[in-house]
Order: C-alpha cells, then sequence, then structure tokens
C-alpha cells in the first residue's frame, strides 16, 4: 500500500492539514488517560426499586463509579438497608427512601427531599416495575391499573419530578429500565408488555421534551439470570432461542447503565436492547 502518496494525494485535496494530523507515539495508548473508573465522583444518582434483583445491582454499580445513591423501596425495606450498607462498606455514600411510585404526591415530596438533601440530581434511573402473568380472559381492571400505574404511570411522574431539578441545575440524564417486552408480544402479559411498550414511548417523547440538556434513554433487558436462579427447562428453551446461547447477568444490564450515565454525550431517545441477540428478527 503506498500510504505516503495517498496522504500527499489527501493533502492536496485539503482533507488532511498539518494542524489536524494526530502525530501519537507507538508505544502510548490512544485511550490512555481517557476511562476514569470513578466517573461519577460527587454526582447524585436515584435508583427506583433499589431493594432488590435488577435496582440493587444498578445501586452498586453506580456507588461503585463514585455516585451519591439514592435507594428508593415501597415495601423492600430490608432489601434497601441492605443494599445501603454495601454501598457504605464499599466507601460510598447514600441514602434510603420510600415512596409509592404510582402515587404523584409520594414522588414529588421524595425528589424535593433529595434536593433538599444533596442540592443537586445528576441522574434517574428509573428501575420500579412489577411483572405477573394473567391470562387475556382473566385480566382484571386491578391488575391493569396496577402493572400500568407502577411501569408506566410510576416512571412519568418519578422523571417529571427528576426533571425539574435537572433543568433548574442545567443538565441531567434519566435512564428508564423497559424490557424485551416492550418490543415483543407475550400473550400472558399483556399488560406488562403494554406497560413496557408505553414506557419505551415515553424515552422517546421525554428525549424530545427534555433536550438540549436532559438525557433521555432506556435499557430493554431480555433474559436475566440472578444468582440463585435455576435452569428450568423453560429458560433452557429460550436460552436456546438466544444467539448467544446464554442466559444475561444483571451486570450487563447495569453497566450499559453505567454506560449512558457516563460515556453517551451525543445518546438520546434510544433503546438499548440487552438480550443477547434474542430480538433479531
Amino acid at each position: 500500500m503506498k500510504t505516503g502518496g495517498n496522504l500527499c494525494h489527501l493533502r492536496n485535496l485539503g482533507i488532511i492539514t498539518e494542524t489536524n494530523r494526530l502525530d501519537i507515539p507507538l508505544d502510548r495508548d490512544i485511550n490512555a488517560g481517557v476511562m476514569n473508573d470513578r466517573p461519577l465522583q460527587d454526582q447524585v444518582a436515584v435508583v427506583t426499586g433499589a431493594g432488590r434483583r435488577m435496582g440493587r445491582v444498578i445501586a452498586l454499580t453506580l456507588a461503585r463509579a463514585g455516585a451519591n445513591v439514592v435507594v428508593h423501596y415501597n415495601e423492600s425495606k430490608e432489601g434497601a438497608q441492605s443494599t445501603l450498607h454495601e454501598i457504605e462498606s464499599l466507601g460510598g455514600q447514600a441514602i434510603t427512601t420510600r415512596a409509592d411510585v404510582s402515587r404523584p404526591k409520594q414522588v414529588a415530596a421524595m425528589f424535593r427531599a433529595v434536593e433538599k438533601h444533596f442540592g443537586r440530581l445528576d441522574l434517574l434511573v428509573n428501575n420500579a416495575g412489577i411483572f405477573f402473568p394473567v391470562r387475556w380472559d382473566k385480566l382484571s381492571e386491578d391488575d391493569w391499573d396496577k402493572i400500568l400505574g407502577i411501569n408506566l404511570k410510576g416512571a412519568f411522574f418519578c422523571a417529571q419530578a427528576a426533571a425539574r431539578i435537572m433543568q433548574r441545575q442545567g443538565h441531567g440524564r434519566i435512564v428508564i429500565i423497559s424490557s424485551l417486552g416492550g418490543l415483543q408480544a407475550w400473550p400472558d402479559y399483556i399488560h406488562y408488555c403494554a406497560s413496557k411498550a408505553g414506557v419505551i414511548s415515553l424515552t422517546r417523547s421525554l428525549a424530545k421534551a427534555l433536550a438540549p440538556h436532559i438525557q433521555v434513554n432506556s435499557v430493554a433487558p431480555g433474559t436475566i439470570l440472578f444468582p440463585g436462579e435455576r435452569r428450568d427447562a423453560r429458560m433452557e428453551k429460550i436460552i436456546r432461542g438466544t444467539p448467544l446461547r446464554k442466559a444475561g447477568r444483571p451486570e450487563d444490564v447495569a453497566e450499559t447503565v453505567l454506560f449512558l450515565a457516563t460515556r453517551s454525550d451525543f445518546i438520546t431517545g434510544q433503546v438499548l436492547v440487552v438480550d443477547g441477540g434474542k430480538s433479531i428478527p
């Protein structure tokens, strides 16, 4: 390859100049100094539903990245306290707060308390959600209202309260946990799929409404296997239908949230699917 001649040709066309060339020593790592092992140092993050499962792992991941974490819970008080103590054992700072996210007044009070305590809010992770199957002909109004109230209504009012703080300070990021169920049809989870499809639409609409100072994105997990859970026959069937032939780890989702919280200055209104390729048509 005649690279010298090609470079001369590009220089003659004005594409390469002496001032925009990158002269990097061969023994230097091009990414040296770019990554920071505590990119959220001194920032404040609210994680809803952080007392158990995915929310707990996300909260711990953000704490390791330097964030002061608000561990939200509604019914999982013991789990929230456990998450708090684990964050503190890592040398991080955290507080717990209780609210029913389906009740806007409780949500507003929670975010007022966060702003009063920390004086800022940099990141909201809308993780709180519920999941249970009901056949279409057995689905009741209570079932519908319960799952839409927490998964969709709660996600909006948390985002609304967080965005008001973020707008006052001129920046912020919101990450909403959706689901593969928001992109696919699961006949025994009609109410759940509707709520998560709504979450995806909410993400895109909020991204436009809150730009340019607040970024809003979503993470849609596929099949995630938590420690201690067994791979039963149903799970094995799902894994066989997944291109990567494995279930995901909760850390796969948490690390994607961390990416959106720290490394995504030009991404908003997007849904990052973490499913091992299962959603590929």
